[in-house]
């Protein structure tokens, strides 16, 4: 088995290169080339010798997915399908935008953290198939690998990322998987490694109250997303299981206890489902738990899933929805349908895929 690349410190790294016999200087050189200039295959890193390469090719995992294919919408947002070592798939997605802080369009890679979810929300397609597995913590970052553009600046060329943010709502619950999750978004946050900014990160969650205050307590400098969808106990528990174990009773003093101490504003996600969770008088209730928490509103219209029955409102009714939040005083968005043409909701994808590989 290859060693995971991205799991090592530059200090692991150095030790493990010294104990091969190579020169201790190599292990900066290598940090600097992959995550400086994002170079991801050591045999195109400039001025290591040829053994080193090798050597770092048989013994080290620089890439844990395979891009196997990709949709684009007519809105440009476009999905891409990972196949991983063992076979199994995953997705991400990569969008565009306006940001909750200033309302400019910007591209968005979303990513996944499970193969599968069992965390059962009803609208959601990941969980169709069951749960298979974690991803580990190469696993998740090299969803975001290829998404590296070329810019020749006066003759020097430079790699960047594709986009400005990176949400962590694809495929799977990210609490579920905590351990690899803080690995994945340490490297991606760490100044000595890609150096991302935590403020442009946002990790999304089904509402597993006992994380959020354990984040709470340890501390957790990303923004967080809670996929509320219901704003009470009955309502939600039709659409989302979890709530049975953690109802609103116990998941927004949670939420309430890790605003306080991030000091950054939590997000609502709430999609919009057709005579489920679209009336007015859950639209008031939905401002109780906003002014509560103080947070923002994401409206999101249901984007349809093959084999489930709910369908998104009017878009009249959308908006009436959002005229109660605006008229309240309380910060929201209300998107517009994203990739709805080419089954950009979580897991539609690789449910598709995997449903054609076995009628092959």
């Amino acid at each position: 088995m290859k060693a995971p690349f991205y799991s090592y410190s530059l200090e692991e790294l150095c030790n493990t290169l010294l104990s091969a016999g190579f020169e201790k200087f190599r292990a900066k050189q290598i940090f600097d080339a992959v995550y400086k200039n994002k170079i991801f295959s050591p045999d195109l890193i400039p001025a290591l010798p040829k053994k080193l390469k090798a050597y770092l090719l048989e013994n080290f995992e620089f890439s844990a997915g395979k891009l196997v294919g990709n949709r684009e919408a007519f809105d440009e947002t476009r999905k891409y399908l990972f196949e991983l070592e063992d076979g199994k798939f995953v997705e991400c997605v990569l969008l565009e935008a306006p940001s909750d802080d200033d309302g400019k369009i910007r591209k968005t890679l979303c990513i996944s953290t499970q193969v599968g979810c069992a965390s059962g929300c009803k609208f959601c397609a990941s969980g169709l198939r069951g749960f298979f597995r974690n991803l580990t913590c190469d696993e998740i970052i090299s969803q975001a690998l290829p998404f590296i553009k070329e810019e020749n600046r006066n003759g020097k060329i430079e790699r960047k990322f594709e986009f400005e943010n990176i949400v962590v709502m694809g495929m799977g619950e990210p609490l579920a998987n905590y351990d690899n999750l803080l690995k994945a978004l340490s490297v991606f946050n760490s100044p000595d490694k890609f150096a991302f900014g935590a403020r442009r990160i946002t990790v999304s969650t089904c509402g597993i109250a006992d994380k959020l205050e354990l984040m709470a307590e340890t501390g957790f400098p990303f923004r967080l997303a809670i996929s509320l969808h219901g704003a009470t106990n009955q309502v939600r528990e039709k659409i989302m299981p979890i709530n049975k174990k953690f109802p609103l009773e116990r998941l927004i003093p949670a939420s309430e206890k890790f605003a306080k101490t991030n000091g950054r504003m939590i997000t609502l996600e709430y999609i919009l489902i057709k005579e489920v969770n679209d009336s007015f008088a859950d639209a008031r209730e939905l401002v109780k738990i906003a002014k509560r928490l103080h947070a923002h509103i994401n409206l999101i219209p249901y984007n349809k899933v093959e084999s489930l029955d709910w369908e998104r409102p009017q878009a009249s009714r959308r908006t009436a929805f959002a005229k109660i939040l605006k008229d309240a005083g309380v910060s929201h968005t209300l998107r517009r349908e994203k990739g709805s043409d080419i089954d950009a909701a979580c897991g539609q994808l690789v449910l598709r895929t995997e449903k054609t590989k076995e009628t092959e």
